[in-house]
């Protein structure tokens, strides 16, 4: 499947309105849904309680987070592709199910320009490469050597095929002919688990669910994704700096807000501003320092400026990577 993204269509699906008289005028007048699509423990669950929280204050109700993990985020997608379009159902999600999904997948159940509205782009990933403890490197030429040493015998973990972790991985896998096995997980909380276990041997995930046990001595970090080194791990390198410079080792995943097609536009446009407001407060601020996050907090023509911008360059990693998924 192709997408091809026109920022004006996009745009005037994203403002189709379904409304009954006064509906918007009273929302929210009970509790609303977060659905993040990721099993809960993991750093997308624990920031997106927060952000729960800090929106809750602002419109005075009460939001809950439903956690839906499955098919690298594509089961919690879909129930809010069919959720009614009443702004009591938010998706709140990793990028893989929408930007990454459709190029993976010979057959989606909902389709990412049709079915949403996107409402902000809330933050970035932080990632990191990390070994089990008992893989003998500490830097990434130890890691290399290595894996070239025991091709075949690697196991890698993600917490979904199509995830930022397993389009990395195979892309490393597949350029320096390692021929390493994916293992994918129903979200990072169990994927981290196994990979402090020694069930699989290394492992790209966010910085938060990491550096814990990367300071408990449990795992150690190889390098860092991204231009510049992490708050969290400053003594840890970039990808570059370790000696891997292709662009597809530069991050684009993104934590992002959507509701179902056909919400009234003005109870999207309260939601992007509520979102944008507590991304910026001072409580996710703090939360965004412990996971090593990155605040965004786009504007709803943003969001899909870099929807736009991205999408081609995930569809050649996916190509050059060889990953595909059923």
């Amino acid at each position: 499947m192709r997408m091809r993204f026109g920022l004006a269509a996009v745009a005037a699906i994203s403002t189709l309105a379904w409304s009954a008289p006064g509906h918007s005028d009273t929302w929210p007048s009970r509790t609303i849904t977060f659905v993040v699509p990721s099993s809960a423990g993991g750093g997308l669950d624990s920031l997106s309680r927060t952000l729960a929280s800090e929106m809750g204050k602002q419109l005075g109700q009460t939001i809950i987070v439903d956690n839906r993990p499955g098919a690298v985020g594509m089961l919690g997608t879909q129930l809010v592709a069919r959720a009614k379009p009443d702004g009591y159902t938010v998706l709140v999600t990793h990028s893989a199910p929408l930007l990454n999904a459709p190029f993976l997948f010979s057959k989606m159940s909902y389709d990412v320009r049709r079915d949403f509205t996107y409402v902000s782009e809330l933050f970035a990933g932080s990632l990191v490469l990390a070994v089990g403890k008992d893989v003998p490197a500490s830097n990434m030429e130890e890691f290399l050597a290595w894996a070239a040493q025991n091709k075949g015998k690697v196991s890698y973990g993600s917490f979904g095929v199509g995830s930022l972790g397993h389009l990395m991985g195979a892309y490393l896998s597949q350029t320096k002919g390692l021929y390493m096995t994916h293992v994918a997980y129903k979200g990072e909380a169990p994927m981290v688990q196994d990979l402090v276990g020694g069930q699989v041997q290394w492992a790209i995930a966010s910085v938060g669910s990491l550096a814990p046990h990367i300071a408990a001595g449990k795992l150690r970090a190889i390098a860092v994704l991204g231009d510049r080194r992490k708050e969290a791990l400053p003594n840890v390198p970039t990808m570059a700096e370790a000696g891997l410079r292709d662009n597809e080792y530069k991050p684009f995943g993104w934590v992002g807000m959507l509701v179902p097609a056909g919400t009234p536009p003005e109870i999207v446009a309260r939601l992007e501003k509520t979102a944008r407001i507590a991304v910026g407060s001072t409580v996710m601020k703090a939360r965004f320092q412990v996971f090593g996050m990155e605040p965004v907090a786009s504007t709803q023509a943003e969001f899909l400026q870099d929807f736009e911008r991205t999408a081609p360059m995930v569809e050649r990693m996916v190509k050059i990577s060889g990953a595909k998924a059923e």
